[in-house]
């Protein structure tokens, strides 16, 4: 199957402003300065995104302006999971038509047929790729590994957290494995994990890109800001970057 990107990517946050309306170009700005830092590839309006709290308009707008302002050769994904894949869908299209070069979907909550829901999802991305989102804490169940090999993805997103299902997807799965979670960064790409799209990564790129390589000094340098974005969410995120150069802290979600 078709390989998106290997290495470290970012799940963006999006920035506001004072005013709450969706800062497009700041945003963009972050992501160029992530990509010039050694991102490989950038996830707009995701979870970390707060992309429950986007209109279809602002998801647009951020995509164009991301795409624009990062270099041609770093893929730009779109966050397209939604409460039915019908929804799933006109994201997808929207966001394709918007440049994204692939997207990422959960699936919708207590899917059972999660074949049909992500064929659907692939048909509206018109031959760009699609990763599923395991994310059993927005989604659940969210996506068995036994189910991967069936579905008309080229790999997975999982952002569970737990190292027995991605030794579970690195011994049974063969398409690309994306590890969500920066506390398990120094075991998934000594293992053989395609990569990672990381929150921490808007405040920590280059720790997490030394972690994923191996560097198990880094993977503990981590430790700290990992557990403070974990119990704090986007809003934790924006705090750190506030302090470091000045964007605004207002998130959408608590």
């Amino acid at each position: 199957m078709e390989q998106l990107f290997s290495g470290v990517g970012v799940a963006l946050i999006t920035i506001f402003d004072q005013a709450g309306a969706v800062d497009e170009v700041a945003t963009a700005s972050h992501a160029a300065d992530l990509a010039a830092r050694g991102m490989r590839a950038v996830l707009v309006c995701g979870t970390t995104g707060e992309a429950a709290t986007l209109t279809d308009g602002e998801r647009v707008t951020l995509i164009r302006a991301v795409r624009a302002a990062v270099p041609p050769e770093i893929p730009v994904l779109a966050g397209t999971g939604a409460p039915s894949a019908a929804a799933a869908a006109e994201l997808t299209a929207a966001a394709v038509g918007a440049g994204a070069n692939a997207v990422l979907a959960y699936p919708p909550p207590g899917s059972d047929d999660l074949a049909a829901c992500y064929a659907t999802i692939a048909a509206a991305a018109a031959g760009r790729p699609v990763l599923a989102y395991h994310v059993p804490w927005v989604s659940a169940p969210g996506v068995p590994v036994a189910d991967l090999p069936g579905l008309p993805v080229i790999g997975i997103k999982d952002s569970s957290g737990s190292a027995d299902r991605l030794l579970d997807e690195l011994a049974h799965y063969r398409g690309a494995i994306y590890v969500g979670s920066s506390a398990l960064l120094a075991l998934a790409g000594p293992m053989g994990g395609t990569g990672a799209i990381l929150a921490l990564a808007n405040i920590e790129p280059e720790q997490c890109s030394l972690a994923f390589a191996g560097d198990a000094a880094a993977q503990r340098r981590l430790a700290v800001p990992h557990l403070q974005v974990r119990a704090g969410g986007p809003a934790a995120l924006k705090r750190i970057l506030a302090s470091r150069n000045g964007f605004s802290e207002l998130s959408r979600v608590a």
